[in-house]
């Protein structure tokens, strides 16, 4: 049994659904990782299917993934994910005690949810997953200006510290930084952004980065749905 904050006794008893090529399960299956908590991962969504399945309905009614168990507790939502993992099992690592210095934490996290997100997706989806002869170049161009935006606010937060919520990592840089990968590997423009550069640097350096992150998104490309 591993103790979680206030010594509340939790079971371990993780699983997770969820494609691995998803950005939104590799959050959960980075945190899990960092942490080095032993979870079952069942493939469901994308290629696996399984999303509509009615068993499926009953652990999250979005039929979107990811969705976390541990034990009798349900968790979807994958920034919920990786506040309940870092809250339960990252006492000593993700997660902040103090109140002020948890604050800046999700508050970066909020931030990628509602600002960073949206703009790195959709040039995801307009450059990678659509087709080619589909592309409109006009909105990938939009998609584009609007990430990089959010690259600058974020790589201005990098001037004086070395992670997106202080000087170790945090969840924040999770929500996050999923998305460098395929920012660093698409065929986009990039602007010189040395906090940008310097945070995937870092990132790369840590082995659960680079087994759930750093990995190959061939299945999607050109594939707007499965």
């Amino acid at each position: 049994m591993a103790q979680g904050i206030g010594g509340l006794s939790l079971s371990r008893n993780l699983v997770l659904w969820g494609r691995a090529s998803s950005a939104n399960v590799q959050k959960t299956l980075w945190a899990l990782e960092e942490l080095g908590l032993p979870y079952k991962h069942h493939l469901v969504g994308g290629a696996f299917g399984g999303l509509d399945d009615p068993q499926y309905r009953v652990l999250n009614p979005n039929g979107l993934v990811p969705t976390l168990q541990d034990g009798d507790l349900t968790v979807w939502e994958s920034h919920a994910t990786l506040r309940y993992l870092a809250g339960a099992y990252g006492r000593d690592t993700l997660w902040r005690h103090d109140p002020r210095e948890r604050a800046i934490v999700d508050q970066w996290t909020d931030w990628t949810a509602s600002t960073f997100q949206p703009g790195w997706i959709a040039v995801f989806w307009l450059l990678v997953r659509t087709p080619p002869e589909q592309h409109d170049a006009k909105a990938i161009a939009a998609a584009h200006a609007r990430t990089v935006a959010a690259l600058r606010i974020l790589d201005a937060n990098f001037a004086h510290r070395d992670y997106v919520a202080g000087n170790r990592l945090s969840y924040a840089d999770i929500a996050a930084g999923v998305a460098l990968y395929r920012w660093f590997t698409m065929d986009i423009d990039r602007p010189a952004m040395p906090g940008i550069e310097n945070w995937y640097r870092r990132l790369q350096q840590r082995e659960a980065f680079r087994k759930v992150v750093m990995v190959s998104y061939a299945e999607l490309v050109g594939r707007l749905a499965f």
